[in-house]
C-alpha cells in the first residue's frame, strides 16, 4: 500500500466540530449583526455584544449537533451526507448527543447571562424547533418542510433582538422575515440537483412531489417576496438609501437568477441559484451593516 494511499485519521475536536455544521454558523452571526447597530438605546458594549453572539452561536450549533444525531441514519443514504461524522462512524452517537446536550446548556446560559430570560428563552425555542418540529416531524412528513423549518434557521435575528432590546421589535421582525423568505429558494435549488439523493433518504422534497417546474415556479413567488421584504427596512426607515439601493439591485439579480431557472431547466442552472443565494445573503447583510457604519 503507497502512503498516498492512507488517509490519516480526522482528529476528535474535528468530527465534534463537524458536527455543527461549521460553515452554517458564520451566516448565523451575520443575520443578528445589524440588531446590534439598530438598538434602540445605541450598540451595547463590546463585551455583552460579543457575549450574546457566542450565546447565538452555540445555540445554533447545538441544534445543527442534536439534528445530525436524530437524522444519522438518513444520512446515510444520502450521497451529500454519508461522510458526516455519525454516519461515517466516527463518533458514537450518544457522545454526539451529549455534546448537542452540553452545547444547549453553555448557549442558553450564556444567552440569560450577557442578554437576559427572553433572549435565552428564544435559544431554547429555536432549538425544540428545529429538533422536535423540523427534523422529527416536518422534515420526514411534509413538502413545506423547507418553509415551516425556515423559521428555526431564521431566529438569530429575534435573539439578538430580545437580548439588545429586552423584547422583539420591528427590526428583529424584519431580519427575521429576510432569512425566512430566502430559505425556500436555496432548499428547493438544492432539491432540484440533488432529487435522488432526498428521494434515496424518504424526504418528501417539493421537486419530487410537485414536480421540478412548479418547484421552479413558486421559487420566484417566494423570491418576489423577499426582495419585497428587504425593502422594507429602507422603506421604513431603519436603513438607509445605500441600503435601499443595494437590497434593489441584489434582489433583481436573485429574481433574474429563479427566473433564468425557470427558462433554463437544468441542474446547473438550480446549482448556479443555490450558489448565488449564498452570495445573495452575504452580501445583502453586508449592506445593511455598511450603511449603519456609514449612516
Amino acid at each position: 500500500m503507497s502512503a498516498a494511499s492512507i488517509t490519516a485519521p480526522t482528529p476528535p475536536w474535528r468530527r465534534y466540530l463537524a458536527l455543527t455544521k461549521p460553515r452554517i454558523l458564520p451566516m448565523v452571526i451575520v443575520t443578528a449583526l445589524p440588531i446590534f447597530g439598530l438598538a434602540a438605546a445605541g450598540a451595547p458594549p463590546l463585551a455583552s455584544s460579543l457575549g450574546v453572539l457566542l450565546g447565538i452561536v452555540l445555540v445554533a450549533a447545538a441544534a445543527n449537533t442534536l439534528n445530525m444525531y436524530v437524522e444519522r441514519d438518513r444520512d446515510a443514504l444520502m450521497e451529500r451526507t454519508r461522510r458526516r461524522p455519525l454516519p461515517a462512524a466516527e463518533l458514537a452517537p450518544r457522545a454526539a448527543l451529549l455534546f448537542g446536550l452540553a452545547l444547549s446548556v453553555g448557549g442558553t446560559a450564556v444567552l440569560w447571562l450577557t442578554g437576559g430570560g427572553l433572549a435565552a428563552a428564544l435559544g431554547v425555542a429555536s432549538i425544540l424547533f428545529y429538533v422536535f418540529v423540523y427534523t422529527i416531524w416536518l422534515k420526514p412528513r411534509s413538502v413545506y418542510n423547507a418553509v415551516i423549518g425556515g423559521a428555526a434557521g431564521a431566529a438569530a435575528p429575534l435573539i439578538a433582538d430580545a437580548a439588545v432590546n429586552g423584547s422583539v421589535g420591528l427590526p428583529g421582525l424584519l431580519l427575521f422575515a429576510i432569512v425566512f423568505f430566502w430559505q425556500p429558494p436555496h432548499v428547493w435549488a438544492i432539491a432540484l440537483y440533488r432529487r435522488d439523493d432526498y428521494a434515496a433518504a424518504g424526504i418528501p422534497m417539493l421537486p419530487a412531489v410537485v414536480g421540478p417546474e412548479r418547484t421552479r415556479r413558486r421559487m420566484v413567488v417566494y423570491t418576489v417576496g423577499l426582495v419585497v421584504v428587504t425593502l422594507l427596512p429602507g422603506v421604513l426607515g431603519l436603513l438607509g438609501p445605500l441600503y435601499l439601493a443595494a437590497a434593489a439591485a441584489l434582489g433583481a439579480w436573485f429574481l433574474w437568477r429563479c427566473v433564468s431557472l425557470v427558462r433554463e431547466r437544468s441542474d446547473a442552472a438550480a446549482r448556479a441559484v443555490f450558489r448565488t443565494s449564498l452570495v445573495y445573503l452575504a452580501l445583502l447583510y453586508a449592506s445593511m451593516l455598511a450603511d449603519l457604519v456609514l449612516h
